[in-house]
């Protein structure tokens, strides 16, 4: 998994919840450190599941996931979001992401929301 988070705090609260349910876990601290990361050309071999949070500086979620979905990305992302009014959930949805999940961080709904997306996404790969 790979964990796209401006805060370190924050980084480490995801991280340890996802490790503890046994997903190994990378991290970013932006949208264009997690397209490094990930690479025009590096598929979806790298990880299952991107969390995105949508608000960081130097480049934000909705344009890294734009950016990963023209580039053929096609691994679920998971929107991680502060903004919980009408109409966010949609604008995460419309850029690109798989799912909403708004914060402040629920592990045990993360959890239930990447287990979901693998199983769709295997299911899809399966036919």
């Amino acid at each position: 998994m790979l964990v796209v988070e401006d805060g370190p705090d924050n980084r480490r609260l995801i991280k340890h919840h996802l490790a503890k349910a046994g997903a190994a876990v990378d991290e970013c601290e932006n949208g264009r450190c997690a397209i490094e990361f990930l690479g025009p050309d590096a598929g979806d071999a790298r990880v299952d599941v991107v969390l995105m949070d949508m608000q960081m500086p130097e480049m934000d979620g909705y344009d890294a996931t734009r950016w990963l979905r023209q580039h053929g990305h096609t691994m679920p992302i998971i929107a991680l979001t502060a903004n919980a009014m009408s109409g966010d959930e949609d604008r995460c949805l419309a850029a690109g992401c798989d799912a909403y999940q708004p914060k402040p961080f629920d592990p045990a709904r993360v959890i239930a929301a990447v287990e979901q997306l693998l199983q769709r996404k295997q299911l899809g790969d399966a036919a």
